[in-house]
This record gives structure tokens, sequence and C-alpha cells, in this order.
């Protein structure tokens, strides 16, 4: 039977494991998790010992830091299955699709990546098809990759882009410092645009959604022929998108309730 004490406990260790959650690949420090949680120091050392021998965190000897362990992810990669985030995009997709007329995409983040789980294709008769569903590019790639990686903090982007700096060249000779100034442009204007990056002739806008901790975990973006996206149109077709976005963070926070 739990007594109340477990209970605390239990709390307090989701209260430490949301916070590694968006602390990045760095983690945090034994104070700033003391500091951001308001739990004595001691109590959170004991609680990140138990976490640490159910792999649920990992410490770094080197920065001396806490991060999430292997099991999490593990417990993550199940929940995903069981509760299909396409599922919870394809009203939005389908409405963006018939509004648009052109080719609406999901990406998620995966580690450095990002990943088309899903694709809706409008009616226009030429549709631009750049993205197969299951297939896998550097975060900041593509439209909805970009999106991502601009809605990640500072720290943590720019590790991800020296990470992938070395295979970006692959796409329309992308380089590590074109891909962070593609990050502030796209921060700035609230929505990723990208031309020619994947294919020739398709230009693509991309928004980004977060889940209910605030972390950018995956995208929506809408590619089409680059006749069809003059400016006037991008900003149209964001501010659908962010709409869009908005209803799928609506339905992620009520799915973790």
């Amino acid at each position: 039977m739990k007594t109340p004490s477990d209970a605390g406990s239990l709390k307090r260790g989701v209260v430490i494991l949301k916070l590694l959650a968006t602390a990045g690949p760095r983690g945090l420090a034994l104070t700033e998790l003391s500091e951001k949680s308001q739990i004595p120091h001691p109590s959170v050392h004991r609680i990140l010992g138990q976490l640490a021998a159910e792999r649920l965190a990992v410490f770094n000897d080197e920065l001396r830091r806490y991060k999430l362990g292997p099991l999490a992810f593990e417990l993550g990669v199940a929940s995903s299955t069981m509760h299909d985030i396409r599922d919870l995009c394809e009203p939005a997709m389908d409405s963006l699709a018939r509004e648009t007329g052109d080719t609406v995409y999901l990406v998620v983040r995966s580690s450095f990546d990002a990943v088309c789980m899903h694709r809706r294709e409008g009616a226009f008769p030429i549709r631009a098809l750049v993205l197969e569903v299951g297939s896998r590019r550097p975060l900041g790639v593509g439209a909805g990759g970009l999106a991502i990686l601009s809605a990640i903090g500072d720290e943590e982007r720019a590790d991800i882009i020296e990470r992938v700096g070395p295979s970006l060249a692959a796409f329309g000779k992308l380089s590590a410092e074109d891909l962070a100034q593609a990050c502030v442009e796209a921060r700035a204007l609230g929505a990723a645009v990208i031309q020619n990056r994947v294919s020739l002739g398709v230009k693509a806008v991309g928004v980004p959604f977060r889940d209910s901790m605030g972390q950018a975990v995956g995208a929506l973006s809408v590619a089409a022929l680059s006749q069809r996206l003059g400016q006037r149109r991008i900003a149209q077709v964001a501010d659908m998108l962010r709409e869009a976005t908005q209803s799928v963070e609506i339905l992620l926070r009520k799915r973790k309730a």
C-alpha cells in the first residue's frame, strides 16, 4: 500500500524528470535542479540516485550534470507507439490540404534528425512530393525540421548544428553557418521557409508544435511549386499552419492529462 511519504517521493521524482526532460543533452547540475524544483538539495540528491538506479537519469562525471537516462527514452518510444501522434495531427493536416490544395507533411524530432511521419496531398494537380513517409533527414534541412530546430533553446540548437554540420553539404551545399542563420530568420518570421533545398522548384513553409512541457517535438509544413508560394501566400499559409499547430498542441495537452 502506498504511503503519503511514497506519494510525495513519487511527485518529487516526476518534478525532477520534467526538469531533466526540458534541459536538453547537457542536462542540469544538482544545484540547478534543487533551485528550479524548490526541493532541498539532499532530497534532490537522493531522488537522483533512485532515478539513476532505474536508468531514468544518468550522471556525467566530466560536466557534473544529470540528464535523462535510456529508460526514459524507451518509455517515450513505447508511449508514442500507443498514442500515435499521426492520429492527433490528421484532422489539422486534412484541413490544411483542403485549404491550400498543396502537400502537407508531419515531421517529428528523433534525436538530431527530423522524421516524416505522415503526408496529406491537396487537390492541386502538380504535387510537391518531396518527402516519403518514414524518411529521415538532419534537423534543419527541410521546412519542418528547420521549424523544430529554430524553436529549440540556443545552447542545444548550437550543439545540434555542430553535430549535423558534416552531413549538410549534401543538401544544396548547406553549411552550419547557413543553418544557424536560417534559424534566426525562422524565429523572426515565426515560420520556417525554404526553397530549392531538398527539391528544385519547390518551396515549403513549416511551423513547430510543442508538447505539454513546452518542448518542440514536431512540425507541420506545406510544400508547393515555388510559383505557388509568393510572399503574400507564404504569410497566409504560415497563419494557417500556426492555427493548425495550436490545435495539435491542445490535443497533446489533453492526451497528457
